[in-house]
């Protein structure tokens, strides 16, 4: 494992991405979206109809930098960095991220990049990551912010459309609690913070984690 985990949880629209990369960047360590690999998975499954989820899961060859200044991801070596933003992906994520087959295979697979990250620490972010995925992170923290914060961010972004937001959080919400911050866990709310104070924020609680970064 890198020798610093920053574990970071939180409902779309929350701003984990951003502020997570940020954070990274900023730090010098390695950045891990394991949303993307559920939503490469999911454009997998679009692409192959005719393939059972397990026939689906042997042949996900999935690739993604942990470089926070140059993001890529790339599916049997073809580049889907904008194709996983998609909305069609968006709307179809939920109904994959539910299979317990393709959540252990996220699992692991973020876990390996954890321990394979060659930066001295790294950020994860995404769903489940301060219980499931790296439980033992020096730094957990469940960033969040209102529901109508959120949706106001999507729709300035326009990354997915807001009714969707909604929808998925609910579905993903039958599978894993990523709004209640678990024992141990730090509690971030954006919802009064600009970028750049969601950013300090975050830093603020590395720092006292016990990582000074730089």
């Amino acid at each position: 494992m890198a020798k610093f985990v920053v574990a970071v949880d939180g409902p779309a629209g929350s701003g984990k991405s951003s502020v997570s990369k940020a954070v990274a960047s900023r730090l010098g360590f390695s950045y891990l979206d394991t949303g993307a690999g559920y939503r490469a998975f999911a454009l997998h499954a679009m692409r192959n109809p005719e393939l059972s989820v397990e026939q689906a899961i042997d042949g996900f060859d999935y690739e993604i930098s942990l470089d926070p200044n140059l993001q890529f991801a790339r599916l049997a070596g073809s580049d889907i960095t904008d194709a996983i933003r998609s909305h069609e992906v968006a709307a179809r994520v939920s109904e994959y991220a539910r299979l317990p087959q393709v959540r252990k295979l996220q699992l692991d697979d973020a876990r390996k990049r954890i321990e394979g990250a060659e930066a001295d620490g790294i950020v994860v972010e995404g769903r489940d990551i301060t219980t499931a995925v790296a439980p033992d992170a020096q730094v957990r923290v469940l960033l969040t912010a209102s529901e109508a914060v959120r949706l106001s961010r999507r729709a300035k972004d326009m990354t997915e459309d807001v009714g969707n937001l909604v929808n998925r959080d609910r579905s993903d919400s039958q599978v894993v609690d990523f709004l209640t911050p678990a024992a141990g866990v730090a509690l971030l709310d954006t919802t009064e913070l600009d970028f750049e104070q969601s950013v300090d924020a975050l830093i603020g609680l590395i720092r006292e984690g016990g990582h000074v970064g730089r």
